[in-house]
């Protein structure tokens, strides 16, 4: 039996599932404003030394390490998020190759819970 809709702030009636097209707009809004502030990505530490690192890493280290995935690895992800922590960011034995989908997936979830 399918899921009843159900009634938006803005007052639309959305299907079970779905999300209103102001509910988009706001999480886009918001997205925007979080990226406006955020560093660059060379800022944060991933330049050209972060990059030659990275890629000799994955040459040595080139399946995903999730378990019961074993997928050609393309990210380099830090177990323990170093948050600004260079020393963090660094040490090689807080990195783990992962691929893609493993890390937008398991990985991001997994952050959010802790």
């Amino acid at each position: 039996m399918p899921r009843p809709p159900h009634i938006c702030t803005c007052g639309n009636i959305v299907p079970h599932g779905e999300r209103c097209a102001c509910q988009v707009a706001r999480t886009r809004a918001r997205n925007k404003r979080h990226d406006a502030r955020r560093p660059s990505a060379s800022t944060r530490g991933y330049g050209s030394k972060w990059r030659a690192a990275r890629d000799a890493f994955l040459k040595i280290n080139n399946r995903c390490a999730w378990p019961g995935c074993g997928a050609k690895a393309t990210l380099v992800d830090h177990i323990i998020p170093h948050r600004g922590d260079m020393n963090l960011f660094w040490d090689r034995s807080n990195w783990q190759p992962l691929c893609t989908s493993c890390h937008s997936r398991h990985k991001q979830r997994q952050e959010r819970r802790s």
